[in-house]
């Protein structure tokens, strides 16, 4: 469930990227965020998944609320929602088999099933044999 209830976010130097967005989804509901360069949509994104506070309103994603989260209890809410990040947030210095072993390993999954887990994944994903292969 994501609720926006007049959320705004303002940038330090004054830029105003959302002013009084209200909206709700409902859990299972599909929806599309659309608009021109500059119209809020990384922004809102942001907001959704933790990255940036909102500067006003309210933003509550599956019952946690964002104005309000504490620091450390971040990590735990994002493990609830999925985000794919447009520039891949990959480590380079790091093979492709490490760079999808670490989430799994920082959430705390044991290392027996680490391996299994991310060759499962690379397999999805059309990458299987290529898990000693550099990112770029």
């Amino acid at each position: 469930m994501i609720r926006f209830n007049k959320a705004s976010k303002r940038y330090p130097g004054g830029f105003q990227a959302l002013e009084n967005i209200s909206f709700h989804l409902k859990k299972g509901e599909m929806s599309f965020l659309t608009g021109h360069s500059g119209a809020g949509k990384s922004t809102l994104l942001k907001l959704i998944s933790a990255i940036e506070p909102p500067t006003g309103g309210q933003v509550v994603v599956n019952g946690y609320d964002l104005n309000k989260i504490r620091a450390g209890k971040i990590p735990y809410f994002r493990r609830e929602i999925g985000i794919i990040f447009q520039d891949y947030k990959l480590l380079y210095d790091r093979t492709v088999f490490d760079n999808v072993a670490l989430p799994l390993i920082v959430s705390g999954t044991s290392f027996r099933d680490v391996g299994s887990r991310v060759r499962a994944a690379l397999g999805k994903v059309g990458l299987s044999g290529r898990e000693k292969a550099s990112p770029i």
